[in-house]
C-alpha cells in the first residue's frame, strides 16, 4: 500500500509541475559572448582581467580571453576564431586591415619595452642606449660572458626585438644560430622572463609584465635599459570584419572598443598598477593623440600610424565617430 501511495503522489507532483510549467514561463537566456584574441603581455600583467571585470559588471556579456603571442593572436582572428584582436605589432595590424580581416582600429595605450638582465650585468649595459646595449650583449655572448633569451614566437615583443637587432647592425637569423648564448623560449612574456631569470640572461620585455612578475617574486632581473624612443610599445584594438566572418560578434566588438576609448576605459588603463607598483603599467593614448601636445605623440605617430592615421578611412566602416 505504501508503494502505491508513493507512486500516486509522484504522479500528482509531476502533474503539478507540468501544469506549473504551462502557467509559469521561466526564461533563461544565455549571456552574449565576446572572444578577444590578445597578446600575452596584456593578459600576464593583469590589465585585461581588470578591464573584463569592470566591463562585465555593466553588461550582460561573457568575455573570453584567448592569450597568445601577437602572431598567433592575429591568425586566430583571421580564421574567424575571435571577434577582435588586442595586440601590439603595427606591421601585422596593417596587414590584418589590408587583407580585409579587420576594421575600426584604435590605438588605446602605450608603454615602453625594456632590456632586463641579472643584477651583475656581465655585459655592462646599464643605462646605455638600446642599440649600444644590444651590441655589448652580442660581444659578451660570443665571449661566453652573457646569455640572451628571445621570445622566438613572432609576438609583438619578438617583432620589436628583431627590429632592434637590425637597427643595431646584426642579422637576427644569424644570431639565433649562436645557441651557446642565444636561446629562443617560444613562450609568452611571463615564461620568457622566468627562463631568463633562471639562466641569468638578458631579455626584452614590456614593462607591464616585468613589473607584475617582479613584484610577485617570480623573477630576479633588473631593468638595465629603459630609455629611448626605439623601445616604444603601442597597443591597438581591431574588430574582426563581419563581412569576412559573418558569425562573429561584431556589434559586441564595437561596443567593447567604444568602452576602451571612453573616459572610463582610458582611466582604468591609466590607473592600473599605480597602487601595487607605484606607477602605471600602461599609459592611455586616446587623449594624448587627440590633444597632440606631448612629445611622445610624434613617436607614436611615426611608429604606429598608417598613412598618417591610426586607421585609414577605408578601414573604418560606418563608425566614423570613433575618429572625430
Amino acid at each position: 500500500m505504501e508503494k502505491t501511495e508513493t507512486f500516486i503522489a509522484a504522479l500528482i507532483l509531476a502533474a503539478v509541475v507540468s501544469v506549473a510549467g504551462i502557467i509559469v514561463s521561466i526564461k533563461v537566456t544565455a549571456k552574449e559572448r565576446l572572444r578577444i584574441s590578445t597578446t600575452t603581455s596584456l593578459y600576464d600583467s593583469g590589465l585585461l582581467e581588470a578591464i573584463r571585470n569592470q566591463y562585465e559588471t555593466k553588461r550582460s556579456i561573457s568575455i573570453q580571453i584567448i592569450s597568445r603571442g601577437t602572431g598567433l593572436a592575429v591568425k586566430l582572428a583571421q580564421g574567424g576564431d575571435a571577434d577582435m584582436i588586442l595586440v601590439h605589432a603595427p606591421s601585422k595590424e596593417f596587414f590584418f586591415l589590408k587583407q580585409g580581416y579587420g576594421v575600426c582600429r584604435k590605438i588605446i595605450a602605450y608603454n615602453f619595452f625594456a632590456i632586463v638582465g641579472p643584477e651583475t650585468d656581465p655585459a655592462e649595459i646599464r643605462e646605455l642606449t638600446p642599440l649600444e646595449a644590444l651590441a655589448k650583449i652580442v660581444e659578451a655572448g660570443r665571449n661566453g660572458q652573457a646569455k640572451w633569451v628571445s621570445r622566438g614566437d613572432e609576438s609583438g615583443t619578438h617583432i620589436k626585438e628583431k627590429v632592434l637587432w637590425e637597427a643595431a647592425g646584426f642579422i637576427w637569423e644569424n644570431l639565433r644560430s649562436e645557441i651557446s648564448w642565444y636561446r629562443e623560449a617560444s613562450k609568452g612574456m611571463g615564461g620568457a622572463l622566468i627562463l631568463a631569470s633562471e639562466r641569468s640572461a638578458y631579455t626584452l620585455t614590456d614593462m607591464g609584465t616585468y613589473l607584475s612578475h617582479s613584484k610577485a617574486g617570480l623573477i630576479a632581473l633588473d631593468v638595465l635599459v629603459s630609455e629611448g624612443e626605439e623601445l616604444l610599445n603601442v597597443y591597438s584594438v581591431i574588430a574582426v570584419n563581419q563581412t569576412r566572418h559573418p558569425h562573429t560578434n561584431f556589434n559586441g566588438a564595437i561596443d567593447f572598443i567604444k568602452f576602451l576609448v571612453s573616459d572610463e576605459g582610458q582611466q582604468l588603463i591609466g590607473d592600473y598598477g599605480k597602487d601595487d607598483y607605484g606607477q602605471p603599467l600602461f599609459y592611455p593614448a586616446v587623449k594624448l593623440l587627440q590633444e597632440n601636445n606631448d612629445p611622445v605623440t610624434d613617436s607614436i605617430k611615426e611608429y604606429a600610424f598608417f598613412n598618417g592615421t591610426e586607421c585609414p578611412a577605408e578601414y573604418r566602416g560606418d563608425y566614423l565617430e570613433l575618429y572625430g
